[in-house]
């Protein structure tokens, strides 16, 4: 099986399909207790990989699955986002996690935009959602400056049914008209 040749550049980002290099910051971020707790619980190497195996495993399986960030800069995997829809979720989802010393500086945002972008114009989805828990602030508010609105709780389902999460999320053509909107003011 072949695995899609996905790249988006932006102006700071490389998304690309993650690579095997990407593993050791990979298990920094799941082993940093405040950063892994908006995803799932931090954990070990040993649990690490296995996590990190879910998206190759998806952009296999699936055709798509969350991208690995590369800061250009640096050269450095700085954490990963693009869409996610396992068996049983809430949505079609494009989600985001980074390692601590890359939030706070638009990264999130900057790759959670192409990958909205990639999403409608690649897939041909007609919503995306963020499956969001409650008390993640900053999430809460990236999704609302995507212009994601608030749409519910719900839980996730097995293995994690006891998770709580709050849905955000828009149609293809809200998106759209706010990229277009976002296009005539730049």
């Amino acid at each position: 099986m072949q695995l899609p040749h996905v790249r988006i550049e932006t102006e700071r980002l490389i998304l690309r399909l993650p690579e095997r290099e990407d593993f050791d910051a990979y298990a920094e971020m799941m082993g940093d207790e405040d950063t892994a707790r908006w995803i799932g619980g931090h954990v070990g190497r040993a649990a690490a990989w296995r996590k990190f195996l879910q998206m190759p495993g998806a952009w296999a399986i699936q055709g798509f699955a969350m991208f690995s960030l590369v800061e250009k800069a640096s050269g450095q995997w700085i954490g990963q986002a693009g869409p996610w829809k396992p068996e049983g979720w809430p949505g079609t989802e494009v989600g985001w996690s980074l390692r601590r010393e890359f939030t706070g500086k638009g990264y999130a945002r900057e790759a959670a935009t192409a990958a909205i972008d990639w999403v409608f114009d690649a897939l041909g989805w007609s919503e995306v959602i963020h499956s969001i828990q409650l008390p993640n602030k900053a999430s809460i508010a990236l999704a609302e400056r995507l212009g994601s609105v608030y749409r519910g709780v719900e839980n996730l389902p097995p293995p994690y049914e006891d998770v709580e999460i709050g849905v955000w999320g828009q149609t293809r053509a809200q998106w759209m008209a706010s990229r277009q909107a976002r296009e005539a003011t730049a």
